[in-house]
């Protein structure tokens, strides 16, 4: 992503009435393996990490972007999917790689294995995960579908118990998947 590409999606971002708020965020740690970049479990010592944050617009698009920067380098993304953004997202990483090494000579020795966080809100997160039915979703939650719906399009944002709720009934589900064998 070219840094007036950024700017332009900093400048969305920030405009909105939302904003970030790390109450109505749910956070997933997603290890990348694009391109060069990789992420290796074993090595902890000198990993980079760079918290993404997903969320989607007003204007019905999804941004990635991250505040860390790495050598004065920013990272972001956006598109009209949560998967388009992430694509640009990685994107600006691998150019941001480029510029540091064009720079300086030499890449940072974390940088190889960048570790991602990703921090969806839930419009974001129905978007990304579009395999699952939110009505049923709300039904195991515990929330009321409509509200569910609501949040999923943006129209509404759930507040802090209901976020709470949400991301239990996420991990409960991951779990219950992570215990099951064919």
């Amino acid at each position: 992503m070219t840094a007036k590409k950024y700017q332009k999606a900093q400048k969305r971002v920030s405009g909105r009435k939302q904003g970030y708020n790390p109450q109505h965020f749910l956070a997933f740690c997603i290890p990348i393996s694009i391109g060069t970049f990789r992420f290796n479990p074993n090595k902890k010592a000198k990993d980079m990490k760079v918290t993404a944050i997903v969320e989607k617009g007003s204007d019905g698009l999804y941004s990635i972007y991250s505040e860390q920067e790495i050598n004065n380098h920013s990272f972001g993304g956006y598109g009209e999917s949560v998967e388009a953004a992430k694509t640009d997202f990685m994107l600006s990483i691998h150019e941001a790689k480029k510029m540091i090494k064009k720079e300086t000579g030499t890449i940072p020795n974390g940088f190889t294995d960048l570790q991602v966080t990703f921090k969806f809100d839930i419009a974001s997160f129905f978007n990304y995960f579009d395999w699952i039915n939110v009505s049923k979703f709300a039904q195991y939650a515990g929330i009321n579908e409509s509200k569910m719906r609501q949040y999923k399009s943006g129209v509404a944002f759930a507040g802090e118990r209901t976020t709470n709720k949400i991301l239990a009934a996420i991990k409960k589900m991951g779990a219950e998947l992570s215990a099951a064998s064919l």
